[in-house]
């Protein structure tokens, strides 16, 4: 072929451009063919680029993606959108993909070579997921089987084939909780708005009525003008919402990378990150070296803790302690017990997601030299053809860089009301604060046995040696770990109802486990929220040794972290006085004020007066 004979590829470009502007009634519609993901802003669309050899399975795959954009245009309103959006990540993501799925639907309907260039688009595009060939709902994505259920009650055509197992793994759950509400789908789909709320019915069946939100008059969201950057994400027929399916995609790859042998990895790198306030302080030029010094690296001459052995002691995940059925019927256990008090803890936490979610307002800097171009500012260079560019850039929100860990005492004096109470509150404050953007952490601590265990029997082979420190066998259970979303954990706190599980508590070696792994967290501000009901009790240890041992070992660890430590940490004692232990604490008289506390201690610490105090604090102590 000579230079300049054009290639077999651009008469195809040249059609498909054609198409979209008719599909999409914009003649002003450009269109370009690249590299990067396919979308749409303004009159722009992007598309995936064309082998000049045009493979035929790549053409259906570029036809399709062209027309699920070109539908998008013409039947989707944006501020109708933003309006009926819901709050929650997880609920967004449904009802971001049904949308989709509702003008894909459209287009299925009115052409038959449409249906099949989104059917060949789909094909691709599940092909290529690896989560599509999962058939554990864990790691299958909800928002996808419920948009790809969705698309066949209203085309009649079939999820695609490497889709089949992510919808046979979630089809009879979303048939039992939302088939009323699906069927009422089929005289809607024309009507976005009504389609919207019809779709949110779909949402509360599925257990996420608590995501909703409430429906934002016309006009007052952001997105729906007020964010040029924000529109594009409205436009990506891959995904449906490239927001929404980024942050699960991420939490969920997160989540299943993780594992105890890098998070010890985590922690030793980490230990050498951290500056010596005492060096610093003596040299006030900075020119000295420094020298690394952790928490719980000088203790008190007089701390003599020590561990007879940690041979026995466990570090394990909830979903190991019992099977998954078990764990089943103890969540359903958990929800019926507590079903007067969810509704309460409920309202609590969304009094705390306003509050935060208020401090999460975008504010830019405008008239910058560099940045993001400043596209409301171009009429300066149209203008005047000298007058620079100008650009803008997103001021930093110090919140959203947060990581909160909430340790709960499960030692046998907490069982009923209280574990019951713990557990539910729990769970409903992860879900509030993950609506937000900010990782929560559920851990347990109690021991593996009664008045001693494994450990006590090797005490007693080598012949009772004298003041054998911590005599127990320690187990930490890990309910839900900082990058595992809340829907894969809930399950997991149902783990507290079971018979037998609640034994005796090792406070300080609790607070020093769950120290270290949010100490190992990237974010830049770390929150540790013990909750306990009593002073650490463990009748094995304190049998041989003084009667305060491990309520003083308590009080070095808590002084260390305290004084020493990046982590905030705050304490809530049920009928117990933690104050005299904690700086930043508060004692309730009754579990069911549990809600209450966490709630309103976490609203203390995210607002921003207290928040500079207890960085000028921590300022204070560096110097001194």
């Amino acid at each position: 072929m000579s230079s300049g004979k054009e290639s077999p590829a651009e008469p195809f470009k040249r059609a498909v451009t054609f198409a979209m502007r008719s599909i999409a009634q914009d003649n002003e519609l450009t269109v370009t063919f690249g590299s990067d993901a396919p979308g749409v802003l303004d009159h722009k669309a992007r598309l995936p680029q064309v082998d000049r050899n045009l493979p035929k399975e790549t053409v259906a795959v570029t036809r399709g993606i062209a027309d699920s954009l070109s539908l998008r245009l013409a039947r989707h309103d944006n501020k109708v959108h933003a309006r009926l959006v819901p709050e929650g990540r997880n609920a967004r993501a449904v009802f971001d993909a049904v949308e989709q799925a509702r003008v894909e639907a459209i287009g299925s309907l009115m052409m038959p070579g449409m249906a099949q260039n989104l059917d060949a688009m789909l094909e691709d595009r599940f092909a290529k997921s690896a989560v599509a060939r999962s058939a554990d709902r864990d790691d299958a994505p909800l928002e996808d089987a419920v948009a790809l259920i969705v698309r066949e009650r209203l085309t009649g055509r079939a999820p695609p084939e490497t889709a089949k197992m992510l919808v046979d793994a979630w089809r009879p759950w979303v048939e039992e909780k939302a088939g009323e509400q699906l069927d009422n789908l089929d005289g809607q789909l024309d009507d976005q708005t009504a389609f919207a709320r019809v779709t949110r019915d779909i949402i509360a069946s599925l257990d996420m009525a608590d995501e909703l939100g409430e429906e934002s008059e016309e006009g007052d969201n952001d997105d729906a003008d007020g964010d040029p950057e924000g529109s594009e994400s409205d436009s990506n027929p891959e995904g449906g919402s490239e927001e929404a399916e980024g942050s699960t995609t991420a939490d969920t790859e997160e989540g299943e990378g993780e594992t105890e042998d890098g998070e010890q990895q985590a922690v030793e790198l980490d230990s050498d990150s951290l500056p010596d306030d005492a060096d610093a302080a003596d040299d006030p030029d900075g020119t000295q070296p420094w020298r690394p010094e952790l928490p719980f690296s000088n203790m008190p001459p007089d701390n003599s803790y020590k561990v007879f052995t940690p041979a026995f002691d466990e570090v394990v995940a909830a979903e190991d302690l019992c099977d998954p059925e078990e764990l089943q019927r103890l969540r359903n256990y958990l929800d019926k017990q507590l079903s007067s008090l969810q509704g309460v803890v409920a309202r609590l936490a969304n009094r705390l997601q306003r509050r935060l979610l208020a401090k999460q307002n975008r504010s830019w800097d405008f008239d910058l030299e560099e940045g993001i171009l400043d596209a409301a500012r171009l009429s300066r260079v149209i203008i005047d053809p000298m007058h620079p560019l100008s650009f803008k850039m997103e001021r930093d929100t110090t919140f959203r860089d947060t990581v909160v860990t909430l340790l709960i005492d499960n030692s046998g004096s907490m069982r009923g009301r209280p574990i019951s109470v713990a557990a539910t509150c729990a769970d409903i404050l992860a879900r509030t604060l993950e609506r937000c953007g900010v990782k929560v952490e559920i851990l347990g601590f109690t021991t593996r046995a009664w008045k001693g265990g494994q450990a006590r029997e090797q005490w007693l082979a080598s012949g009772k040696p004298e003041t054998p420190g911590r005599l127990n066998d320690l187990r930490h259970i890990i309910y839900k770990s900082a990058d595992l979303p809340w829907r894969r954990a809930r399950r997991n706190l149902g783990l507290m109802m079971r018979e037998g599980l609640l034994k005796e508590n090792i406070d300080g070696e609790a607070l020093i486990w769950a120290h270290n792994r949010i100490l190992a967290r990237h974010e830049q501000r770390r929150i540790l929220m013990v909750i306990s009901d009593g002073a650490p009790v463990d009748d094995s240890t304190l049998s041989v040794n003084s009667g305060n041992y491990l309520e003083r070992h308590l009080r070095h660890v808590i002084q260390e972290i305290e004084t020493r430590s990046p982590v905030e940490l705050i304490a809530i004692g049920i009928g117990h006085d933690v104050t005299r232990y904690y700086r930043r604490a508060v004692t309730i008289v009754d579990a069911e004020e549990l809600g209450g506390a966490m709630t309103d201690k976490l609203a203390e610490l995210f607002d921003e007066d207290v928040a500079q105090a207890a960085g000028q604090r921590q300022a204070s102590r560096a110097r001194h």
